[in-house]
């Protein structure tokens, strides 16, 4: 079954700030922000449990804010940048560069 990804029409604001509400996925929305290109799942160093992280990247995935494909064994994830700016200008460059808890910027 493949997994849900909502058209970048369907993008709510309100879906994306919820799940960029949880430091563990602002966090992973940081690492992928900050990469190159896709990454896999268990690249990203994640400090909860393997069922928690599966959920987090549901989220992640349901909310819009990635892409998730199938590569051998390894699920490879993307961050909809494109697709996220085109529906809201300005409003990952504003997440990223603001300041959490713990940051030194």
């Amino acid at each position: 079954m493949a997994a849900y990804h909502p058209a970048r029409e369907q993008l709510l604001l309100e879906d994306v700030l919820a799940a960029l509400g949880n430091p563990v996925r602002l966090g992973i929305l940081r690492e992928l922000a900050a990469s190159p290109g896709e990454r896999t799942c268990g690249s990203l160093p994640l400090d909860v449990t393997k069922s928690t992280a599966t959920h987090h990247w549901r989220v992640l995935r349901e909310s819009g804010i990635t892409r998730e494909h199938r590569d051998g064994r390894y699920k490879a994830v993307t961050l909809r940048r494109d697709d996220l700016d085109n529906r809201f200008p300005g409003l990952l460059d504003a997440i990223l560069n603001t300041p959490t808890a713990g940051d030194t910027r």
